[in-house]
Order: C-alpha cells, then sequence, then structure tokens
C-alpha cells in the first residue's frame, strides 16, 4: 500500500487482477500523460501472479494502491472511488492503455461544458465515438467503452452511487441507466478525432457469451423499472437479429 497525499483534478482508476504481462503497459500509458494534474490509483484484486512485482516497481509514481481481495471488478472500482480525491473519475482498467493526449482533453472539455460526464472516442479494432443517449431504452451500445472513454465528475459519481457488486456483469450499464434516466444527468462525447486510447478487446467481456450478456441487461433494465414483457420481446429480438448478423457473415464469407 502507497500512498502520496495531494488534490488533483483528475482521478485515475486502475482496477488489476493476474495481469503481470499487461499492468505495465497501462500504467505507463498514464505516466507519459502529457498533462500532469492527476493521480493514479491502482485496485489489485490479490493477484497470485507477479501482477505486484509490477506494481511495485512504479510505487513512487502511484498516488495509492492498495492489494486485497474482492467480490469482483466493480467492488474493485468502488473501492478505487472511495480513495480517490479528484474532481473528475476516469477508469483505465489493466490491458488497456491512454494515448498520450488523453487527460488534456478531458480537461478541456470539462473546463469548456457544463456536464456531469463526458465520453471519448476509442480505438478498438476500429474508432468507436459518439454518445446517444436516447437509445438507452432499447440498447446499451450507445457510447464508445467504459474504461479508457468514460470520465465523471465526482460529485457527480457520488450522486448516483456505486457500482452494483451483486451484478457479476454489465453493472457498468447499470450505472449509466441511473445516470442517464434516473439522475438526467448532462454528459457529451468528444469529436471522432479526439481518441482517448486503445481499449483491449481480450478482456472480461470478451470471455462471455452474448446470451449472458443479454440476460444480465435485461437483469438491469428490470432493475431500472422497464416492463417485464417490454423486456420479454427485446430479449427475443436481440437474439433473433444477432443470429441473423452471424447468417449474413457466413453467407458473405461463402
Amino acid at each position: 500500500k502507497h500512498i502520496l497525499k495531494k488534490k488533483p483534478l483528475i482521478s485515475v482508476i486502475t482496477v488489476v487482477k493476474n495481469d503481470e504481462k499487461n499492468i505495465g503497459k497501462t500504467i505507463k500509458s498514464v505516466l507519459n500523460q502529457n498533462f500532469k494534474d492527476y493521480e493514479l490509483i491502482v485496485i489489485d484484486g490479490n493477484s497470485s501472479d507477479k501482477t505486484l512485482d509490477v506494481i511495485k516497481k512504479f510505487n513512487k509514481y502511484i498516488d495509492f494502491w492498495i492489494s486485497k481481495s474482492d467480490k469482483n471488478l466493480w467492488e474493485a472500482m468502488n473501492t478505487g472511488i472511495k480513495f480517490s480525491k479528484g474532481k473528475i473519475i476516469g477508469i483505465l482498467n489493466s490491458k488497456d492503455i491512454f494515448y498520450k493526449s488523453a487527460l488534456g482533453i478531458v480537461d478541456k472539455y470539462f473546463k469548456k461544458e457544463k456536464i456531469d460526464f463526458l465520453f471519448g472516442s476509442v480505438n478498438k479494432d476500429k474508432v468507436y465515438s459518439g454518445f446517444k443517449p436516447e437509445k438507452i431504452y432499447y440498447k446499451f451500445n450507445i457510447y464508445p467503452a467504459h474504461s479508457v472513454g468514460f470520465f465523471i465528475k465526482k460529485k457527480s459519481q457520488l450522486k448516483i452511487g456505486k457500482y452494483d457488486t451483486n451484478l457479476k456483469y454489465c453493472s457498468d450499464y447499470d450505472l449509466f441507466y441511473r445516470m442517464i434516466v434516473k439522475k438526467k444527468m448532462k454528459g457529451i462525447a468528444t469529436k471522432r478525432t479526439e481518441v482517448f486510447g486503445k481499449f483491449n478487446l481480450s478482456g472480461l467481456s470478451s470471455k462471455v457469451s452474448f446470451l449472458k450478456i443479454y440476460y444480465y441487461e435485461m437483469i438491469v433494465r428490470f432493475k431500472n423499472g422497464q416492463n417485464f414483457f417490454y423486456l420479454f420481446i427485446l430479449f427475443f429480438l436481440k437474439i433473433l437479429n444477432k443470429f441473423k448478423n452471424v447468417f449474413l457473415k457466413f453467407i458473405y464469407i461463402k
């Protein structure tokens, strides 16, 4: 555990467990930022590989780190939020990286616009950008990415509340639904050319079946008051659409 006391503008929270190969790259991408008014918080889920050895190499550059067992990714994020001192919070999970200009762009938007949150463009297999909150009632891919692309004022985060640790998956969807629909907070997206960083496609979400993700999505929607019968139909339509896309892709390849 290592703590440096200061009052930064931005808190970057990095969650990691057993990722000795990638955590160093993630940390370096924060340290290499052109904008320096930030703190880096690393929450390790009691790693059993050499992840802690890598974290300790950066000890003097990390403002707060802790290694402890946690229930899941969401509990680790909540721990990071609890210890954050910045006015703005961003999530950068291990494996993902920021480009050098990311935090500078964040600073520019929060100074210029009266917003609660910001979504930056993110490079995955291609660049994803934009923010379409009006579509949240039937789809959640309305923003580029949670890790790498999402920043929120801490006071706004505290109004929304924590990530729901009872949700094994899609707790970010739940938080965004509360943020957009329940709390009606104001957020915008950066320009398409203002790319925050690269999202690694081999992370946790890539290991979960689309059916499980759809199921948890419906749990999130039901929890937040959407009609059960509407959700039943939506679930069915999403599955049909998924198989249609797979079929068309197969035909195209053939």
